[in-house]
């Protein structure tokens, strides 16, 4: 696997390394001995896949709190994802910026995103799954968000909005 770090620390993309034959191809997305060595020291114990029929779906921007706070691969397995990551870790010199990258099956990319981060996405291609390994089990009580739109971040979403959830339309706006 390949480990790039981004400009926001400990936020980091994943480059899976796929192995072809005459078979097909072999392609290995997580190991733990690798993820430890780069300073990814939290392993799964939940693992989803949310699934959008729509184009321009946003799905974001979600985080949980302490002492329920979440790692997350991240890793688009149907279609493309435009998947951003918003450093809101109280301290941090890059707290309120955020970063995107296009996800996608061909580009093998996954991101790792840390704890004190918000989460969202938005789908470029109509049948998108994404596939979530997740540190921390969901505790409904300690969800939080910010709305995907808030002025403060200017996120530049690809495409125009097709479908969001009442949930997330209705986060709150940042307040560092």
């Amino acid at each position: 696997m390949i480990f790039t770090p981004t400009a926001l620390p400990g936020l980091m993309l994943v480059g899976a390394t796929r192995s072809e034959d005459e078979r097909g191809s072999f392609t290995r997305t997580w190991c733990r001995r690798e993820f430890e060595a780069h300073g990814l020291n939290a392993p799964p114990v939940q693992i989803s896949i949310s699934s959008s029929r729509l184009k321009g779906t946003v799905r974001g921007m979600h985080f949980q709190r302490a002492p329920h706070a979440e790692t997350k691969l991240v890793r688009c397995i149907e279609g493309a994802i435009f998947d951003v990551a918003i450093d809101l870790r109280p301290g941090s010199p890059t707290r309120g910026q955020w970063l995107g990258f296009e996800l996608t099956p061909q580009n093998g990319l996954a991101l790792a995103i840390p704890e004190g981060f918000a989460h969202g996405l938005q789908t470029l291609l109509p049948d998108t799954e994404v596939l979530y390994q997740i540190s921390a089990f969901h505790e409904p009580e300690s969800l939080g968000g910010v709305r995907w739109n808030d002025p403060a971040f200017a996120i530049p979403w690809p495409l125009a909005l097709s479908a969001i959830s009442a949930r997330d339309a209705a986060w709150p706006d940042y307040q560092p």
